[in-house]
């Protein structure tokens, strides 16, 4: 069947949830160990129909692929109520593809004293939709190809990074096999030696890869979402030295409580050696998000999440010309603003999952940075934005809705007393661009990022304007912001600027 129809089956199938609890659990076990749930009930729902029907959910509100066939997926592993959406956003890059295998690469939580790559050699793995059978022969083809492997099933017994991703596996591709591998060392040459491997013992094969992992773990959200997309970036350049001096400047650079910027950082090594060796020339990051955008998280105390998909060829051509964007009609504006009110809304009441974005037109699905903005009876009550230009418009503002709200660390956390007198503005932005002097900003019109060492802020078009400022004032003014002396502006510093589409509820009383 030709993938193009396989994809659309597949489509049609989730969207009518035809994709049943018999069909993900049909696949024959073949002889061998077989390795039962371990964090069923905990991690995820034990009951075979709630676990097929939430994974459906976290499908079928996913982004529609972005770049034809992922060689391979970055994928996170905390409980689903933290990051299913984000799992199901990886996933459903590949859903409706085909392939022959799924890879997982997991990482080690639990087993101390483990510098190897430990395999799953044959039998199965179970899961509350039934069991997944391991393929044998791929293993015996990796444990061959790379010396530093090893088998030590008790090691996988309790370890839930790579058990997290099956229920996706199941419900995706519920006939395919899986060839379970905990990356459990922190050597960067073992764990590129293992992708390398991996390449050379599924030639011939049509495998999809999945590398298990969460990003930061424990800062402020301000912070995580600073050192995650960084993060995120550096995985998705497919340059593992990148990643190392990304990773390294970020554990250097004084967010509190940083414990890891990747605590699959073995898995993602591994999966980008062996996605570049078949023939992976490129990266997307799909979407981000952190445990305190979910209902009852603690933004001072957070775990980042992410999903990145590894493609060959050349990157689509993009829909707009660089530095542009598809204008926004009223009708995008005010879907808009009721999306950012909406996802605040739903955070308080903890009524689940935060709205799944309609990017119903061209202009709302284009990847495009945003600031939320919220004020109370005229006075700033909250301002987070995302610079880049890598996530829909539309779920830009989903996530800076609730970072406004709840993770500016210059105010408390928004109140649910204080909600319904909080007005919402949206700022979508042009990409940002380099320039060679501070006399070709404009105040009024321009954004201004400025950089100098390990220091950075921005200022909206809006701000000068509403304080009044000066360029020199305005450059002073972000100096400070970033931590910077007064004056530090004036020699040495880069500049970026942008524009803004600015619009806003009326003022609420």
């Amino acid at each position: 069947m030709r993938t193009e129809a396989r994809g659309a089956m597949w489509t049609a199938l989730l969207m009518l949830g035809a994709v049943t609890t018999a069909a993900v659990g049909a696949a024959a076990a073949p002889g061998g160990a077989e390795r039962p749930p371990a964090v069923a009930g905990s991690f995820y729902p034990a009951d075979a129909a709630e676990l097929a029907a939430q994974v459906r959910g976290f499908l079928a509100q996913a982004r529609a692929p972005v770049g034809g066939r992922p060689v391979a997926i970055v994928a996170p592993h905390a409980g689903y109520a933290y990051c299913g959406r984000i799992l199901g956003e990886a996933w459903r890059q590949a859903a409706g593809q085909d392939y022959d295998l799924i890879v997982i690469l997991g990482t080690n939580h639990r087993v101390a004293g483990l510098d190897a790559p430990i395999v799953w050699p044959d039998g199965a793995w179970r899961t509350p939709l039934g069991t997944v059978p391991v393929d044998a022969a791929a293993a015996r083809a990796l444990l061959a190809a790379d010396p530093d492997c090893r088998v030590d099933p008790a090691a996988h017994a309790t370890e839930h990074s790579l058990e997290v991703q099956l229920p996706f596996a199941q419900v995706v591709f519920p006939r395919l096999p899986i060839l379970p591998v905990m990356v459990a060392t922190q050597d960067p040459g073992k764990c590129e030696r293992l992708g390398r491997a991996l390449a050379v013992a599924l030639r011939g094969r049509r495998p999809l890869i999945v590398a298990s992992s969460d990003l930061s773990h424990y800062p402020a959200a301000a912070d995580a979402g600073r050192v995650d997309r960084a993060t995120l970036a550096a995985i998705a350049g497919l340059d593992p030295a990148a990643l190392t001096r990304t990773i390294d400047a970020a554990m250097r650079g004084g967010a509190r409580d940083l414990a890891t910027c990747a605590c699959g950082e073995a898995p993602i090594r591994a999966a980008m050696a062996a996605a570049t060796a078949l023939g992976a020339t490129r990266g997307t990051v799909v979407d981000y998000a952190n445990s305190a955008q979910a209902p009852g998280g603690d933004p001072l105390r957070v775990v980042g999440y992410g999903a990145v998909a590894f493609f060959a060829g050349p990157p689509p051509a993009p829909s707009t010309a660089p530095g542009t964007a598809p204008p926004l009609s009223a009708a995008d504006r005010a879907l808009l603003l009721q999306l950012a009110r909406e996802t605040i809304r739903r955070h308080f009441d903890g009524g689940g999952d935060l709205p799944a974005p309609e990017c119903a037109t061209p202009a709302l699905a284009e990847p495009r940075g945003a600031f939320v903005t919220l004020k109370r009876d005229g006075e700033l009550r909250g301002c987070i934005g995302h610079l880049g230009q890598d996530v829909p418009l539309c779920r830009v503002v989903r996530e800076m809705a609730v970072a406004a709200a709840f993770q500016d660390r210059r105010f408390p956390p928004l109140s649910r007393g204080e909600f319904d007198g909080v007005t919402i503005e949206i700022s979508a932005l042009t990409r940002p661009r380099a320039i060679g002097s501070v006399a070709e900003i404009v105040i009024g019109r321009d954004g201004v990022i400025i950089r100098k060492g390990l220091r950075s802020a921005v200022f909206l078009p809006q701000v000068a304007v509403e304080q009044g400022w000066d360029r020199d004032t305005l450059l002073t003014q972000l100096a400070l912001k970033a931590g910077l002396p007064g004056d530090a502006w004036r020699e040495g510093a880069e500049f970026q600027t942008f524009q803004a589409e600015v619009f806003g509820e009326p003022e609420r009383r």
